[in-house]
């Protein structure tokens, strides 16, 4: 029996980009990705001041972040995004993903989990390496792709390019997780890439924009669910989700307060009930990432790889 986690982590991990810019090998998938105009230049400098910015004020609200490095070589545009090839469990399990767009394989890096032993005291007991399913054209790209219930081991994803049953499936049995998968379109009716757009699974609080679940008996069985592992659901609009509201993450700071991470724009998208709420359940960090929504297509939940690995002295 897999060893019982908590669902929040007081530990992130975050990738300081090198060479950040619009990924052209993701735009077909992402809708939210390409609203810019700058060069690559320009895109890296706004997008590391955006970065540091947001390192400053999770660290100000008592979350450990760990710092990494990305290289300039080889090329990684969305190395920004470390949660979608990378997971860690409370068991010492690390899992590495496969990834649709080929520039973004190279950003596995297991370097990265070295140093997290080495230079942060870390335990792993097992590296599980799902990559291979990109041979056969299947992605899973992590907690984008997955919404993971920690505490009732259930794995929430909305099916698309980048979310396939196979591999969905080799995680599930490998780790011991339900999946609850659906379909889900934008208002376009594009299916959205990522189910970490749509939905965030806090410790006592569900946050999703439930109308974008494309059948009806479908979207009532996740929302039950949902509630019956004692969730509360705040549910968000359209235009919310078209603002990163959905891709926020819950943490606990070394004070055991919950903290709820989100973009500047993500919070303004919000409505003064659903801030009431949220606040209700822990203090909202907020920060300006405005460059690295617009070329990236990404938000704040995106950038934090949440560390849940015990410590080697534990």
């Amino acid at each position: 029996m897999a060893e019982m986690e908590s669902q929040l982590a007081s530990t992130v991990l975050m990738i300081r980009p090198a060479a950040f810019e619009t990924n052209p090998q993701t735009a077909a998938s992402n809708r939210f990705q390409g609203k810019i105009q700058a060069s690559a230049d320009q895109q890296q400098a706004a997008a590391v001041k955006e970065f540091d910015n947001l390192v400053d004020a999770l660290r100000t609200a008592g979350i450990e972040v760990i710092v990494v490095d990305d290289t300039l070589k080889p090329h990684a545009p969305d190395a920004i995004f470390p949660n979608n090839w990378i997971s860690t469990h409370a068991d010492g399990r690390v899992v590495l993903y496969p990834m649709e767009a080929p520039n973004r394989r190279v950003e596995r890096r297991v370097d990265i989990v070295d140093t997290l032993v080495n230079g942060y005291g870390r335990k792993v007991t097992e590296v599980i390496d799902l990559s291979a399913h990109e041979q056969a054209g299947h992605f899973l790209e992590g907690t984008g792709s997955m919404v993971l219930d920690r505490s009732n081991r259930i794995a929430y994803a909305c099916l698309s390019t980048r979310t396939h049953l196979e591999p969905l499936a080799d995680f599930a049995q490998r780790m011991g997780y339900d999946v609850v998968a659906f379909e889900a379109v934008d208002r376009g009716g594009v299916p959205i890439y990522h189910t970490n757009v749509l939905m965030n699974v806090g410790a006592t609080v569900a946050v999703i924009c439930d109308e974008a679940i494309v059948n009806d008996a479908k979207r009532a069985a996740v929302l039950a669910r949902l509630e019956s592992t004692g969730r509360e659901v705040v549910r968000l609009t359209y235009p919310q989700l078209a603002a990163f509201a959905g891709n926020m993450l819950e943490l606990k700071n070394a004070a055991g307060g919950h903290v709820i991470a989100m973009s500047r724009q993500a919070f303004d998208a919000l409505d003064s009930a659903q801030v009431k709420r949220l606040r209700e359940n822990g203090h909202i960090v907020s920060a300006p990432i405005d460059v690295i929504e617009k070329s990236a297509g990404g938000s704040v939940r995106c950038m934090l790889a949440e560390v849940h690995l015990p410590h080697s002295n534990s």
